[in-house]
């Protein structure tokens, strides 16, 4: 706001040239840092994605949360031109949190969940399943922000956090689970499922 302010305080005083610089860079940045309503689908045994953008990863193996342990993993590669508010994947209480330095490859690349800055939050759900969801950082992205708090009651769509400009997000989902969306789908953070309990 501050920016669409001074530019428009510029055109006033006729120094047009730095005013239309300063509309479009506030144009820009709210348009980028938008964050709209979201409805979740509120019936039993789902999950949702935590991220909107393009599905670039769906495949069985080890859980990053537990050792020993292997689920689902569904990746969602977020651009520039993406939403980049995360949200909670499944209702339940934050169980861990936890943060990993690292570098700042391209996020869209399947190494990036294991090179790149990276933080990982693990929700149990009223079951007791772990459900693990990875913030990770991209190219461009230079902060990852988790508004989240160990031992926190959390429901299904609420906002946990941003990343900011292109960087992606993996979903761990428990083996009961099966993968709805497959790699090229669309998602949006809060509103498209992507897991349900098998049948």
């Amino acid at each position: 706001m501050a920016l669409l302010g001074g530019g428009l305080i510029f055109i006033l005083l006729r120094i047009h040239a730095l005013g239309v610089m300063l509309l479009l860079s506030g144009a820009a940045a709210a348009w980028f840092f938008r964050d709209p309503d979201r409805t979740p689908p509120l019936r039993d045994g789902i999950v949702i994605s935590g991220a909107d953008g393009k599905v670039v990863h769906v495949s069985e193996g080890p859980a990053p949360h537990a050792a020993n342990a292997r689920c689902r993993r569904v990746s969602v590669f977020m651009s520039p031109l993406d939403v980049h508010v995360n949200r909670a994947p499944v209702e339940g209480e934050v169980t861990a949190i936890k943060h990993t330095a690292g570098e700042f490859r391209a996020a869209f690349r399947d190494y990036a969940s294991e090179h790149n800055e990276r933080n990982l939050i693990v929700f149990t759900d009223k079951q007791g399943r772990p459900h693990a969801m990875m913030q990770i950082a991209g190219y461009l992205a230079r902060r990852i922000v988790c508004r989240l708090h160990l031992h926190e009651p959390v429901f299904i769509g609420q906002r946990v956090g941003i990343i900011m400009f292109g960087s992606r997000v993996d979903h761990f989902l428990p083996l009961e689970y099966r993968a709805t969306v497959k790699v090229g789908d669309r998602v949006k953070a809060g509103e498209s499922v992507i897991g349900e309990l098998a049948q």
